[in-house]
């Protein structure tokens, strides 16, 4: 094992594509001589020159446009979004374009692009810079959306999303840019995580909970003391939202009787909702308690650290919600 900061990981995964494949650049904004808005690509500007590693003007529309262009020509182009709730301005483009060019060109049209954002409560960055957005875009057909946990899955997801012929989103948490942590030794440039292959991270037979992005590491440490009083919970990471991995999670559904979804976006039209409900049908008489799911509550996030504190699903509220199902 060997330890790395979740951005150095981005910032690995960023050079050895770019290395391997002329044709994968970089645009967005703060992403030249500044090495990103988290770092996560310092110094690549300097190695790869300007024509790859692009700033661009404070237009969401404008640059994630100027990669649905690209990507149509044959180049593999990398957006960097800044804060998710920015992608509402460039919606047209994602959702218009991005998402739908291959279907409408029958297939002769593959757009292979990335367009990597950001979400995130717990930095105080109030209601228009907070948003989780997942939701949203994984309701238009066409793109593909991948949320790593940890420094692990980032460089494993954003490597096979550069390389994959569909659009992908890759959504990044905010709070994870400055954390350290174990990966393994082969975590090299050979690293390609699939894209709808979910991941059992803990073992249980209790009940299942299923999540994603920094909820995981909220889940994963709930389990393990959960297990020193002999429950067993079996934990999740989603890895990715579209394709989501329908069988992995019906398999530990089917075994422990009980799911628990936990997701940092909003509780109303939310993916746990789409996620409980598509599965229904599969586990309806394996069930033994109604599905639960714990999320932020249907209200702005509030610029008050101390009130932003209050909505986010933690280890607290987590062991709640477990203990209120078993």
């Amino acid at each position: 094992m060997r330890k790395i900061y979740y951005r150095d990981a981005i910032r690995e995964a960023l050079d050895e594509e770019m290395a391997r494949d002329p044709m994968v650049m970089l645009i967005g904004e703060d992403m030249g001589p500044n090495g990103g808005t988290w770092k996560e690509n310092r110094g690549l500007w300097e190695k790869y020159g300007d024509l790859r590693l692009k700033d661009s003007p404070i237009s969401e529309s404008g640059f994630v446009g100027m990669c649905v262009g690209m990507a149509l020509t044959g180049m593999r182009p990398i957006a960097k979004v800044m804060f998710s709730d920015f992608m509402l301005v460039a919606m047209d483009q994602i959702a218009n374009q991005m998402a739908k060019i291959t279907y409408m060109s029958g297939g002769q049209k593959p757009v292979p692009m990335v367009l990597r954002t950001t979400i995130g409560l717990g930095r105080a960055s109030a209601a228009q810079h907070s948003q989780n957005l997942n939701a949203i875009i994984a309701h238009f057909p066409g793109l593909k959306i991948a949320v790593p946990s940890d420094a692990y899955t980032a460089k494993g997801l954003l490597k096979t999303a550069i390389r994959d012929n569909d659009p992908v989103v890759v959504v990044e948490h905010r709070l994870h840019y400055g954390q350290e942590f174990e990966v393994p030794d082969d975590a090299d440039e050979n690293l390609l995580l699939p894209l709808g292959k979910a991941a059992v991270l803990h073992e249980g037979g209790d009940l299942t909970v299923v999540t994603c992005s920094a909820m995981v590491a909220k889940c994963v440490r709930v389990a393990r003391e959960l297990e020193k009083e002999g429950v067993g919970v079996e934990v999740i990471d989603l890895r990715t939202i579209k394709p989501l991995d329908r069988e992995t999670i019906i398999r530990s559904v089917k075994k422990t009787g009980k799911l628990l979804l936990v997701d940092e976006g909003y509780t109303s039209f939310g993916i746990t909702a789409e996620i409980g409900f598509s599965i229904m049908q599969d586990v309806f008489y394996d069930l033994e308690a109604p599905m639960m799911r714990l999320c932020a509550p249907d209200v702005p996030v509030p610029f008050s650290p101390a009130l932003e504190k209050l909505i986010v699903p933690n280890e607290s509220t987590i062991l709640e919600a477990i203990r209120k199902m078993l």
